[in-house]
């Protein structure tokens, strides 16, 4: 169970991209082989690109590889480091809480309105399901960095804290 839970962005990204292998694997077939297409195809891989985009960003902000710049934090000193990096991780903490809130919002006004999706005319609130819980892991995941950070334990290179 202990490794479910410290590698589940893991296994939703390799989950949702053999599907979207499959799938989009399964539409070239159908295209070349009877000139038509499978339409729901594009709906499908458009909504596990943002799927695997949401999951790919817990697993980086996991490993501390979430995109940064650190040439003026390098300089500065060691107390002054330290400040700046908690002062960094709790505005990033407050954007990933907003961004977990308002696609919140966005699934339950899908839910509310009942808009179909455009091809397979499924609910829309079925696409949007899973961010705002992907927002909410990437938390968890960026909280852990950082106290792995501040205890020394970090296995990339880190602003020196």
């Amino acid at each position: 169970m202990r490794f479910i839970f410290d590698e589940a962005e893991k296994i939703i990204c390799a989950v949702i991209f053999l599907g979207m292998t499959a799938i989009g694997f399964a539409n070239v077939c159908v295209r070349y082989l009877t000139n038509l297409s499978l339409a729901s195809t594009e709906e499908l891989l458009t909504n596990g690109f943002l799927l695997l985009t949401v999951f790919g960003a817990a697993i980086a902000a996991r490993r501390g590889e979430h995109l940064a710049v650190t040439l003026l934090v390098d300089k500065l000193p060691h107390r002054l480091r330290r400040a700046v990096f908690l002062l960094a991780v709790t505005l990033s903490v407050l954007l990933l809480a907003m961004s977990a809130w308002f696609s919140w919002q966005a699934l339950v006004n899908l839910w509310n309105n009942g808009m179909k999706s455009y091809a397979l005319q499924i609910p829309a609130w079925y696409y949007q399901a899973a961010v705002p819980f992907g927002f909410a892991l990437i938390i968890l995941r960026y909280l852990q960095h950082a106290r792995d950070v501040l205890m020394g334990r970090a296995r990339t290179e880190v602003p020196d804290v």
